[in-house]
């Protein structure tokens, strides 16, 4: 068994979940902290384990470009390298192939990039992805998607999804060559993902679902939704999709992470969320708060003595003061921003936890509800 679902909410598609993986069980629903070049930015491994984070997130094409897959593997794998006892999902790269759009060419068989380290080309293909993520020692492995821009013309996502389908098929067929068709009694296998594309074309993404079905997965990932599309489409997407997506698998969207936005995809029955988020709103000196989002280097806060969360116990919070992290910013102070990223990672986890725990006691509604009022937005 890879993935359980222990309790379902009565009048929503919210459920209480758990991943097996090679590096221990994992309690859905579950968001990521990025790290895309084996590091969650500016936050100890040690402090995360502390906060109970249980599965983290690296980039297969960051790290072929550097430090390369071979150091890694060399100094025993992804694991070891970043002192990382916990899970790790690795993206495939083709969220790159949006996001580097001019730096990359696609081809059949793959995409080839020209590395904007130093100018080398790279080519990932489905089979090459795949054996990166493998020798990395990933728990979660993902299939190499094409990721349009939005907007895109109807017969450029109609391409990009056929595209994605077609590399899927390529990558399961690597995957069976380094695990068999069949799993082993026993086995640490990791998880294969694979991902769903279509824009915003409810009747693409469907499609899509349906082929990655056939060829067969662990797991599907939803994504192509961060990319600059108007959020509301994002979610009527993702409302239109899950209903056809077998409840039986852990369901994943990629890239969104805003807490009420994560809160309203637990609500779509989604089990699995990264962001940049948390780590990224720490380096420009903000904090996320039940009531929204404190920008601590507004001149407020220069006196202000209260921590940056009353309701928060973690370390940022229990020790020093709004004034105090107000002061290390205006400073250019690394620890300025290490507290913040712990502040923030932790205020996500701890969502996290009162989700599975309002689920687990059939107080989802309640609990929805409750934050409907709040609506944490940028």
């Amino acid at each position: 068994m890879k993935f359980k679902v222990i309790k379902e909410v009565e009048g929503s598609k919210a459920r209480l979940g758990r991943l097996f993986t090679p590096h221990g069980e994992v309690d859905t629903p579950c968001f990521m902290p990025v790290g895309t070049a084996a590091t969650v930015r500016a936050v100890f491994p040690k402090d995360l384990e502390k906060d109970g984070v249980q599965m983290v997130l690296a980039n297969v094409y960051h790290l072929i470009l550097r430090p390369g897959i071979q150091i890694i593997k060399e100094a025993g794998g992804l694991h070891k390298f970043m002192g990382w006892t916990g899970a790790i999902l690795t993206d495939s790269g083709g969220f790159q192939v949006f996001s580097l759009s001019s730096f990359c060419k696609i081809l059949p068989e793959g995409v080839r990039f020209k590395s904007p380290i130093d100018g080398s080309s790279l080519l990932l293909t489905p089979e090459s992805v795949i054996d990166a993520q493998i020798e990395l020692g990933a728990d979660i492995v993902m299939s190499l998607d094409h990721c349009p821009p939005w907007p895109s013309k109807e017969k450029d996502l109609v391409e990009a999804t056929r595209r994605t389908i077609c590399w899927a098929k390529m990558g399961k067929e690597r995957w069976e060559k380094h695990w068999g068709t069949e799993m082993v009694e026993g086995a640490t296998n990791p998880l294969l993902f694979g991902i769903v594309q279509g824009g915003t074309k409810k009747e693409l993404r469907q499609f899509c679902f349906e082929q990655l079905l056939k060829i067969g997965f662990d797991g599907f990932a939803i994504g192509g939704l961060s990319v600059g599309e108007p959020l509301e489409e994002s979610l009527k997407t993702i409302e239109a999709l899950t209903p056809f997506m077998d409840s039986s698998y852990p369901k994943y969207v990629m890239g969104m992470g805003h807490p009420w936005q994560i809160i309203q995809m637990v609500d779509l029955g989604i089990d699995l969320f990264d962001c940049v988020l948390p780590t990224r709103l720490a380096r420009h000196g903000s904090a996320y708060v039940e009531e929204g989002i404190l920008h601590l280097k507004n001149a407020r806060f220069k006196t202000d003595g209260l921590p940056i969360d009353e309701k928060c116990s973690c370390y940022a919070c229990r020790k020093f003061s709004r004034a105090y992290i107000h002061h290390l910013l205006k400073s250019q102070e690394i620890l300025g921003i290490m507290l913040l990223s712990m502040h923030n990672l932790s205020f996500y986890n701890r969502l996290m936890k009162e989700m599975r725990l309002s689920i687990g006691n059939g107080q989802w509604i309640d609990f929805l509800t409750r934050w409907r009022n709040k609506k944490i937005t940028k």
